[in-house]
């Protein structure tokens, strides 16, 4: 599925589409759950994975974080330990809107557990 907008700074890196169990980006594919800080992409171990989340205060403005396919909440724990603002929402809405937030030039991340 292609993903939309095209106007990006150089050296960031947009969600290039995704499908069941995986994500692209860059011309990579990853299967499973996946963290793009705007300049990268990497394998994400799940809620769990905390500290790979919360290394990103500081970094990032907001973590757009996917659910997968479809929205529910994450444990309450998390959020407050994170330390960052957290937009939760299905991870296809979240790639998206990560997309569209990265072309504006903001610093933003995204969490995206597969669907």
């Amino acid at each position: 599925m292609p993903m939309i907008p095209t106007d990006y700074q150089e050296g960031a890196l947009p969600v290039d589409g995704y499908g069941p169990g995986f994500f692209r980006a860059g011309g990579q594919v990853l299967q499973g759950a996946v963290l793009l800080d705007g300049t990268r992409m990497l394998p994400w171990g799940g809620l769990s994975d905390r500290d790979t989340l919360a290394a990103l205060s500081g970094r990032v403005d907001v973590l757009f974080l996917g659910m997968g396919a479809d929205i529910s909440h994450p444990p309450a724990d998390l959020l407050d330990a994170l330390g960052i603002m957290v937009e939760t929402m299905a991870s296809a809405t979240a790639a998206r809107t990560y997309n569209v937030t990265l072309s504006e030039g903001r610093r933003v991340a995204c969490a995206l557990l597969p669907l």
